[in-house]
This record gives C-alpha cells, sequence and structure tokens, in this order.
C-alpha cells in the first residue's frame, strides 16, 4: 500500500521494459515460482496449480497483483489464494514487482510510462499472462485481472490496454482508471478522488480502440481507508460503468443497491446493469472497512478477517463473466 503523504513511494519510478520469455515446467498441487525476463531484469512470479490439475481440461486464470510493500506470498496468505485454487479449480498467477522497479514495490500506476499497450508494465504484466497461457491449459475466455490499492490500479490499466486477453477486472480497495500521470496528481487523487469519472470513463473506452468491448468490473472499498479516499471507489465504479455502457452502444445502466451483513461488518452491494442484463459493474462499499483486504487472513499484511470475503466474490464474479458474456 502507499502511505498517504509518503512521496518517497511514489518517487520510485520502474523502468520501462521490453519482452522476452523465460522458462517455467507445469507443476500440479504447488505454488509454482517463475521468472519473466525483460529488458531491464527479471520479474518473479507465483504461479498456483491446483492439485489433480490435467491438462486435458481447461483452466480458469486469475491474474492477481499486489499493492506496495508487499509480494506474491504475502498477498497469497493474506487472501488464501491457494485454498480457493482447490476449491474453486483455477490457476492463480501472482507477478511481483521487485525493489529494484520500486523502492516500495508498488506497481507504476501513476507514471504515464506505465499506462499503455505495449509498454513498461502492462506489456510485463500482459506478458506473464501470454507465457503461462501458452505453458498451462487454459480456458482463453475466463482469463481474469484482479488487485489490491496500487494492483487494483495496475489492473484496471492492464485491462484497458490488452481488452482482448481478459474476460473481467475485480478491483479492490483502488483507483479509477488513469486518474494521474506524475507523482504530485496520484497523491492528490488518493487524498481526494479525481474530478470527472464518466470522462475518464469516455477515455478509457477510446483507448481500447478498435479492440474496445464490455470490461465487467467488480469494485470493492472499504468506507474508513485511510490511505485510497473511499471516493475512489465510487468513482472507479462509476467509470467502468461509464466505460461499460459506450461499449453497449451507449445503452444507459440502471444502478440497484441491495444491502446485508457478513462478519460483523455490514455492506451495500450496488449493481449496475442494462436493462434485464447482467452486472457489468458490482459495487461493493463495507463502511467499517479501513485499507485491507476484505474476509482475509491475517497470515498476510493490509488484511481484515471481518467482512464479506472479497476472495469468494471476485472468483465468484469471474465464473459469473466469461468473455464470450460481452463482446
Amino acid at each position: 500500500m502507499i502511505a498517504r503523504g509518503d512521496r518517497a513511494v511514489l518517487l520510485a519510478l520502474a523502468a520501462g521494459v521490453g519482452l522476452a520469455a523465460g522458462h517455467a515446467s507445469p507443476a500440479a498441487g504447488q505454488a509454482v515460482r517463475g521468472s519473466f525476463e525483460s529488458a531491464a531484469g527479471a520479474w518473479r512470479y507465483t504461479l498456483y496449480v491446483p492439485n489433480g490439475y490435467d491438462p486435458a481440461r481447461r483452466y480458469p486464470l486469475v491474474v492477481l497483483l499486489h499493492g506496495c510493500t508487499q509480494d506474491a506470498g504475502d498477498l497469497a496468505r493474506g487472501t488464501r489464494i491457494a485454498e480457493h485454487v482447490e476449491r474453486e479449480g483455477v490457476l492463480a498467477l501472482l507477478p511481483e514487482q521487485p525493489e529494484r522497479a520500486n523502492a516500495k514495490k508498488c506497481w507504476s500506476w501513476y507514471d504515464a510510462a506505465h499506462q499503455s499497450r505495449d509498454a513498461g508494465e502492462p506489456a510485463i504484466i500482459a506478458g506473464m499472462t501470454a507465457r503461462v497461457m501458452r505453458e498451462y491449459s487454459v480456458d482463453t475466455s475466463r482469463v481474469h485481472l484482479a488487485g489490491i490499492s496500487a494492483g487494483a490500479a495496475m489492473a484496471s490499466l492492464v485491462a484497458v490496454a490488452y481488452p482482448e486477453r481478459y474476460a473481467s477486472l475485480a478491483m479492490h480497495s483502488g483507483l479509477a482508471w488513469r486518474p494521474a500521470t506524475d507523482v504530485m496528481a496520484a497523491l492528490t487523487a488518493m487524498a481526494r478522488g479525481v474530478d470527472g469519472a464518466a470522462q475518464l470513463g469516455a477515455a478509457a473506452y477510446s483507448a481500447m480502440g478498435e479492440r474496445a468491448r464490455v470490461i465487467p468490473t467488480l469494485v470493492l472499498h472499504g468506507g474508513r481507508d485511510a490511505v485510497v479516499n473511499p471516493l475512489n471507489g465510487q468513482q472507479a465504479a462509476q467509470q467502468w460503468a461509464s466505460t461499460n455502457s459506450r461499449a453497449l452502444g451507449g445503452v444507459a445502466l440502471t444502478a440497484q443497491a441491495t444491502p446485508g451483513e457478513t462478519g460483523g461488518y455490514s455492506w451495500t452491494r450496488t449493481c449496475h446493469a442494462a436493462a434485464a442484463g447482467p452486472c457489468v459493474v458490482e459495487e461493493w462499499m463495507v463502511p467499517e472497512l479501513g485499507h485491507a483486504w476484505s474476509g482475509g487472513s491475517r497470515d498476510g499484511t493490509f488484511t481484515d478477517e471481518r467482512g464479506p470475503d472479497a476472495t469468494r466474490e471476485m472468483l465468484r464474479f469471474f465464473r459469473e463473466h466469461p468473455m464470450t458474456s460481452h463482446r
């Protein structure tokens, strides 16, 4: 995560890189460590493979991005992703930002050099994804993106840069698409949100170009988040509703809210959908939650054991939104 006002975190900008494939051997029932080579060095990752992995089947793939100061192992423990991999029968790829790229291991969502297709970190993440898709038996219609905080902001950028690759998106404690292109604007967005979420939605749709399509999006945010202002969660939902409305040909989306309570925390789930259609944006607000993975494990950092299980809800959302559902 990025501590409020900690400019040193954001000033450690990652360098732009090219791509080159690495090597890994498929394995089942374990966490497979790998390395993806680039012009700037090697980017490590961990791939979680369920027991009983069968190359004759096609598996969903979830790409999960950590926040600042975290790494793949920390995020895996906090989200219990290995347990969910076994339960759901999916593959989970956790890329890892190295300290040489950013002193606090933040993904560079605030840097213009890392905000578009075939450039910087989006290209690395997409390259890692493509490599796993080549080396494992992956259902190409069920490749999904998720992240928390800086990882959520980067996941949103990657989804827009490569809409043909990722079926849907889940953002925990993140921000709208490309809310800043420099450090000072990033700090302002984190503290106060951004102006013009609908305009960002139009810009995101335009940035997809001829590949533009609906990207079903789940947004989850805590009402007591002191690192990324909760307004950012609302604006991320507004931005993706605007983007997806355009991808549907300008069809208006309506919002329907449902309250509930899980694990001692109340929540409101808002479904943004076209008439008689599925939720193309699902927005969760958990008023008592801070900057922490909802329903997570204390074995990881930035987690809260109370509240809805964010990992479970994300995987449920992904099951509901394969690529073929929205073109």
